[in-house]
């Protein structure tokens, strides 16, 4: 069996992108991991050629910014990055630039590539989410935040990314998945307050015109963590790629978990997704099978 990873990434230094834990978290499973580097505003090449693994295959691509309706470009840089992996592949592992895969779980991966390598009704292997917010010691827990997605696909070229690159299609149509017992730690929302600011200011560019930006950005040095409507206390260990990270915090958030700022009717479908695990009205980009 063989495997590739694929990621894209651009100014991560700039905005405090965890993306060499994020390739590191992967490697293990994988014989080679391509890197679209897109052209930066800081050293991000230079961080990426550190790297100290033979694995490593950069790509330099220049982002479109004229596909910037709906995050476009990301599903475009995402696919220079996929068509690039080894021919002779039979999987593709798909990781962003905030996402880190905790190594409990490489065994778990594994075996299922393992298992549905050859199976022809499997498109991809689904994982759940968890997002961190604020701080490492946090996790987003409302109803708006995502609990799934695909991460490993057939290295199928009919398949390819999909709308902002949150997910996949084949030919158009959703993925036919299983669903393992993984997680992505998505770490999107925990960054110095000032680096993530910068990010919203002009992450927000590739979804959006410059009169929504005005309107919905504020202009400020520092991002507001304290709008969030709900978190929960994290109870677990993160990746070991990202203990010197995490070691290196160097901002304050504190929040009161039990202080929800969330509707009353929210609350009651909370509670009945809860108690059945039934999410009312999600959004699933994929079919499990």
């Amino acid at each position: 069996m063989k495997v590739s990873g694929f990621t894209i990434v651009r100014n991560a230094i700039k905005y405090d992108y965890p993306i060499v834990e994020a390739i590191m978290s992967i490697l293990p499973l994988c014989d080679e991991i391509i890197v679209a580097v897109g052209k930066s505003e800081d050293e991000t090449l230079q961080l990426i050629r550190s790297i100290n693994s033979s694995k490593i295959k950069i790509i330099e691509t220049v982002w479109d910014e004229s596909l910037r309706e709906g995050g476009k470009v990301l599903a475009d840089e995402t696919n220079k990055a996929f068509s690039a992996i080894s021919k002779d592949s039979d999987w593709a592992f798909y990781v962003q630039g905030d996402e880190v895969i905790h190594e409990k779980y490489l065994p778990n991966i594994k075996k299922a590539m393992e298992q549905y390598k050859d199976d022809k009704h499997v498109d991809g292997l689904l994982f759940r989410y968890t997002h961190f917010f604020g701080s490492y010691d946090f996790i987003a827990d409302s109803r708006r935040w995502y609990r799934r997605e695909i991460r490993i696909i057939k290295n199928d070229k009919s398949i390819s990314s999909y709308l902002d690159a949150q997910g996949f299609r084949k030919n158009g149509q959703k993925l036919n998945v299983k669903q393992i017992d993984a997680a992505v730690y998505h770490y999107g929302w925990v960054k110095p307050p000032e680096a993530q600011q910068a990010k919203q200011q002009t992450f927000n560019k590739l979804w959006h015109d410059d009169e929504w930006i005005k309107k919905n950005v504020p202009d400020v040095d520092k991002f507001d963590y304290s709008q969030i409507d709900s978190v929960a206390l994290f109870i677990g260990t993160h990746p070991k790629v990202m203990q010197a990270r995490i070691d290196q915090m160097n901002w304050k958030f504190s929040f009161d978990p039990t202080q929800k700022k969330t509707p009353l009717k929210i609350k009651l479908i909370m509670l009945i997704e809860k108690k059945t695990g039934w999410k009312i009205g999600e959004y699933k980009n994929y079919k499990i099978v």
